[in-house]
């Protein structure tokens, strides 16, 4: 090495991505060291940070060139010594740059106060706030305010975060395009419209509300109410996840979904209201979407918001069998209950989606409709290489031996399936068709009979789900 240009060992050292081989590697000799300190870009610190301040000012001046800081405390106890607290922020947005990407993980000494001297930090794109409890929605107005290239925000479980004043702002700017709310109870569905423009650049939409908080205030209609029919300009997203979210009719999150005309990616989880004329909408405009993943709420758990009942039928996943011909993943799954939805997806509505379909994933949980029929159909799926089944008590051994003929099938997934024994996975022991086999929780399936029944096998048993 000692031979080499300087350039090389550049080249070589920069090839090297796991942190801790290139930690070994600076300590081999100065040079390294040295370039070490000018190429390492990213940074992640939290509990061993000891004094928390006076560690990260070393860090900073050992590397100049960071972009990307994360610092988490999972796991913190008081004996592991302080947490960085706000003058450590200062620290970060004097000594850093370049600072592009920022997360904050399990901060709980952080404040507003420390948000504030963020706002220097002018090349800050993507900022990720993970329990922060004493930020406050003010700490972030003063950030989005100075950090105008804010392109990434995601906030998960701020729970005093309770004005939305930073959200009206980052519509003016109409610079986001990933927004992630998860679980800040005082932010609710009818506050994203106050982005405004910002959703013509919106990329990534993420929205979860607590579904504990929720449930305490029985679906609060209010949060519904406050979305007027209006133009939602949204044809730039790409991806959308709403979980635990009310869907009113025509107006609100029902708008979103009949506007996005890039759409690749859709997650509605536990999402009261959703209708077929949603979900026919999305797929009439959305006729690039790959993957869309439903799952339902039981009728046992749907409250009476409105006067016609809440569910979605056949009408719905014929839409974007039709429409949606470039769909490879598919997920469909109902809510537990003691008993299965009575608005259920029948068998030749899920049907059609694989024979319509280039499907390459398929997933189901609780779907009782689906049964051995619904197996012998799969044969015929020939774009088919991953299947999931969870809580399909429908499927008997009958169904499970038909897996054999399946064309491209390379992935199996069992869980919780009642119905299936060892007899079923006799035709696939010795043939290798599938590269993995995995059962969990399937009680009439020993981890005898899935050995060899694929190039390779996981198995897990706990029955304690049946009691």
């Amino acid at each position: 090495m000692d031979k080499l240009p300087e350039h090389l060992v550049w080249e070589i050292l920069g090839r090297i991505r796991k942190t801790v081989d290139r930690n070994s590697a600076s300590l081999a000799c100065k040079q390294f060291y040295e370039f070490d300190s000018e190429q390492r870009h990213s940074l992640r610190v939290g509990c061993g940070l000891d004094p928390a301040n006076v560690a990260l000012v070393s860090l900073c001046n050992r590397f100049p060139n960071l972009t990307k800081v994360e610092i988490t405390y999972a796991g913190w106890m008081s004996r592991l010594g302080k947490q960085l607290d706000d003058q450590g922020l200062y620290v970060l947005s004097t000594n850093c740059p370049c600072l592009v990407d920022l997360t904050l993980s399990y901060c709980t000494f952080i404040t507003d106060v420390g948000l504030r001297y963020l706002d220097t930090c002018s090349n800050l794109s993507a900022l990720r706030l993970n329990f922060t409890t004493r930020i406050t929605g003010c700490g972030i107005l003063s950030l989005v305010v100075g950090c105008k290239n804010l392109r990434l925000l995601h906030l998960i479980r701020c729970l005093n975060v309770n004005s939305v004043e930073w959200l009206e702002y980052l519509g003016k700017l109409e610079t986001l395009e990933d927004l992630l709310i998860k679980n800040c109870r005082a932010i609710g569905e009818g506050d994203l419209i106050k982005l405004g423009l910002s959703w013509r650049k919106l990329k990534r939409l993420q929205f979860e509300v607590d579904a504990n908080y929720r449930y305490m205030k029985v679906y609060d209609r209010l949060a519904v109410d406050r979305w007027q029919k209006q133009r939602v300009p949204c044809e730039n997203m790409v991806e959308l996840s709403l979980i635990n979210c009310i869907i009113s009719p025509g107006r609100g999150l029902a708008c979103v979904l009949g506007k996005c005309r890039n759409l690749e990616k859709i997650h509605l989880d536990m999402c009261v209201g959703v209708r077929d004329s949603d979900i026919i909408n999305l797929a009439k405009k959305s006729s690039n979407l790959r993957s869309i993943s439903l799952r339902v709420p039981s009728d046992f758990s749907l409250p009476l918001l409105m006067n016609n009942p809440l569910r979605l039928t056949d009408e719905s996943l014929k839409a974007l069998a039709h429409n949606c011909t470039m769909l490879e993943s598919v997920r469909i799954s109902f809510s537990d209950g003691e008993f299965p939805s009575f608005s259920s997806f029948t068998l030749n509505g899920i049907l059609s989606l694989i024979q319509k379909c280039p499907v390459r994933e398929f997933a189901l949980d609780h779907v009782y409709s689906f049964n051995d029929v619904g197996m012998e159909a799969l044969c015929s799926a020939k774009y088919l290489e991953i299947l999931e089944l969870v809580r399909c008590q429908e499927i008997s051994d009958e169904g499970l031996q038909l897996v054999t003929q399946f064309p491209r099938l390379s992935i199996l997934r069992l869980k919780k399936c009642l119905g299936v024994t060892d007899d079923g996975l006799k035709p696939l022991v010795g043939s290798y068709k599938l590269d993995l086999l995995a059962v969990e929780d399937c009680p009439q399936i020993s981890e005898r009979s899935v050995q060899g029944a694929a190039r390779s096998v996981s198995f897990r048993q706990d029955l304690s789900w049946m009691y």
